[in-house]
C-alpha cells in the first residue's frame, strides 16, 4: 500500500508545510530593463542536482533522506514549495536555465543531445562581461554538444574544484560559481542506501511507483546520492563562509528535473517537473519563509541578473522573483505566479518516428493540465527495441533501475497493473488532473463532463501561453524538433 503524504496533498493546494551598477552588460538590444543596483555586487553560488523531486528533502518532512545543507540554506533564506523545471530533461532543463527561456525556444536546444546556439545569451556570460568571475564544476550545461556556435560551456569555464576556482579569481572580482553534481542520477550502487542506515520500513513510496523491497532499496540508493550532493554542496558554502563572504553570496539550491523512476523524470507529472528550491543570501533577504507561489527554473537567469544589476534580455521569458527574495513575505506573495508552464521534447531514440513525444502542460494550485500532441506514440518509448534505437532497451525513454525492471516483470500483478499502465502504456491527447482530490495525478478526468469547463478554460490559457512564446508546436513547425541532430 501507498503511504499516503499530508505534505504532497497541501502543496497541491498551495497550503504551506513549514512555519515558518552595470549598465552595458552587453548589447543594448538584447535589453529589456534597467534593473535597481545593489549596493554591493553579490557573488552567486548555484548548486544543481541531476535528477532531484519534491518533496526529497528533511526540510519539508521527508522520513529517510536527510538533506542539512538544503535545510539551512531554506531556514536562513526562502524555501519555495511550487518550483518547477521548464523540462524534466537534463539538456532543455539547463538549456532554460542558463538562457532564463522556455525550452521550446531554443531549436535544437530543446533536445536531449542537442546543442545551445551562441544566439541565445547565457547569464554566466553576461557577468562576465560586467565583471565577474565565472565558472563551473562537474557537470554544467549537457549532455550535448558545445559546437557549432559556442567555444565553452554555456555554465562557463570549468574548473576541478570550487577551490581552483577562486585560486583563478582575480582580486577584487565577485564570483558566479555553477556547482553541477551529478547525483543522484543513475546508476546507483546497490543497496547502497540501506547500508548507510536507512530504514526500508520508513521509506514513503512516491504515487507512480510500487510497494516491495526492491522499490524501497532503489528509492534508498537515490536518497544516498541526493544526501552526497548536499554534503558536497555544503562542502563550498563552508569554504565561502571561511572566505568571509558568504553573507555577500546569493545561494541557490535545485535540481535539473525529478526522480529518475517510472512516470517521474522524462514525465510532465510532478514527479518530474517538481523540484525543491532554496535561496538564501544573509546580508539582503530575510530568512524563514516559506513562498508557495510558482517559480519557473527559467526564471533563475533574469533573478541572478537582476540580484547583480545587470539588465535582463529581451529574449528571456523568466521572471526575476528578486521582488519575493526582498519582500519580506511568506505564503503566496506575487499574485501574477498563479500558474507555471513545463513542457518535453525528444530525450532519446526510441520510436519509429525517430522523434519524442511532444507535450505541454500548465500546472495551477488545483489543477495539471496536459496536451500531448503526439498521442499515437509511445510515452516512454517503443515496447520493443529497434535498429538504431539508444539505448536499446524497451520502454528506451525511462531510465534502466531495479524499479522499471520490478514494473514490468510483475505488470500482471493486481497490485502493480495499474501502474504499469499509467507508466507505460499510450495515453490520450489532453490529460487533466484534480489535485485537490488526486495529489498523485493517476486519474485523468479530461474526458469528464464536469470538468468541461475546466478543461476548455486551462487549454486556451495553455495555448495563449505557447503561442506568444512562439511555440514551434502550436506555431506549425514542431515536427523540426523530431530532425535535429544526436550530438555528443
Amino acid at each position: 500500500m501507498h503511504n499516503k503524504s499530508r505534505r504532497q496533498f497541501l502543496k497541491s493546494a498551495g497550503v504551506g508545510i513549514i512555519s515558518a551598477g552595470l549598465a552595458g552588460c552587453g548589447n543594448q538590444h538584447w535589453f529589456k530593463s534597467q534593473t535597481r543596483k545593489p549596493k554591493k555586487r553579490p557573488n552567486i553560488l548555484f548548486a544543481i542536482a541531476d535528477d532531484w523531486s519534491w518533496p526529497h528533502a528533511s526540510i519539508v518532512g521527508a522520513k529517510v533522506v536527510k538533506t542539512p545543507t538544503f535545510d539551512k540554506v531554506a531556514r536562513d533564506g526562502v524555501l519555495f514549495t511550487n518550483a518547477f523545471v521548464s523540462a524534466p530533461s537534463c539538456t532543455p532543463s539547463r538549456g532554460a536555465i542558463t538562457t532564463g527561456q522556455w525550452h521550446w525556444r531554443l531549436e535544437e536546444g530543446a533536445n536531449l543531445f542537442s546543442t545551445l546556439s551562441a544566439k541565445f545569451p547565457v547569464y554566466p556570460d553576461i557577468l562576465e562581461q560586467a565583471g565577474y568571475h565565472v565558472g563551473y564544476m562537474k557537470k554544467g550545461w549537457s549532455p550535448g554538444s558545445i559546437k557549432p556556435g559556442r567555444t565553452r560551456n554555456a555554465a562557463g569555464p570549468r574548473h576541478r574544484s570550487f577551490a581552483k576556482f577562486i585560486e583563478a579569481r582575480p582580486e577584487g572580482k565577485p564570483f558566479c560559481f555553477w556547482f553541477g553534481s551529478s547525483d543522484p542520477h543513475r546508476t546507483y550502487k546497490w543497496q547502497s542506501g540501506v547500508k548507510s542506515g536507512m530504514k526500508l520500513e520508513d521509506v514513503e513510496i512516491p504515487h507512480p511507483l510500487p510497494d516491495s523491497e526492491i522499490v524501497r532499496t532503489d528509492i534508498c540508493d537515490y536518497f544516498w546520492e541526493v544526501q552526497r550532493f548536499d554534503t558536497q554542496t555544503g562542502e563550498i558554502i563552508k569554504q565561502i563562509e571561511e572566505m568571509g563572504e558568504l553573507d555577500n553570496t546569493l545561494v541557490i539550491i535545485t535540481s535539473d528535473n525529478g526522480m529518475p523512476f517510472p512516470r517521474c523524470k522524462q514525465n510532465l507529472y510532478d514527479w518530474g517537473t517538481h523540484v525543491p528550491l532554496a535561496a538564501c543570501w544573509l546580508g539582503e533577504i530575510k530568512g524563514g519563509r516559506e513562498v508557495v507561489d510558482f517559480i519557473s527554473l527559467t526564471d533563475l537567469a533574469p533573478t541572478f541578473l537582476e540580484a547583480t544589476g545587470c539588465d535582463i534580455p529581451e529574449q528571456m521569458t523568466g521572471r526575476s522573483f528578486m521582488n519575493i527574495l526582498t519582500s519580506r513575505k511568506a505564503g503566496r506573495v506575487d499574485p501574477k505566479r498563479d500558474k507555471v508552464l513545463t513542457g518535453l521534447e525528444r530525450h532519446v531514440i526510441c520510436r519509429k518516428s525517430g522523434g519524442g513525444y511532444p507535450a505541454r502542460a500548465i500546472r495551477t494550485h488545483e489543477f495539471l493540465y496536459i496536451r500531448n500532441f503526439k498521442p499515437e506514440r509511445w510515452p516512454a518509448g517503443e515496447p520493443e527495441v529497434k535498429p538504431g534505437y539508444w539505448p536499446a532497451v524497451p520502454y528506451g525513454d525511462m531510465d534502466a533501475s531495479p524499479t522499471k525492471t520490478y514494473i514490468m516483470d510483475h505488470r500482471d500483478e493486481p497490485e502493480v497493473k495499474r501502474l504499469f499502465e499509467l507508466g507505460f502504456n499510450k495515453r490520450p491527447a489532453e490529460e487533466l488532473y484534480d489535485l485537490r482530490k488526486d495529489p498523485g495525478q493517476q486519474n485523468n478526468v479530461a474526458a469528464d463532463a464536469k470538468y468541461a469547463k475546466t478543461k476548455a478554460k486551462l487549454s486556451a490559457t495553455l495555448m495563449a501561453e505557447l503561442t506568444a512564446s512562439k511555440d514551434p508546436r502550436v506555431l506549425g513547425g514542431g515536427d523540426a524538433f523530431d530532425r535535429y541532430p544526436w550530438r555528443d
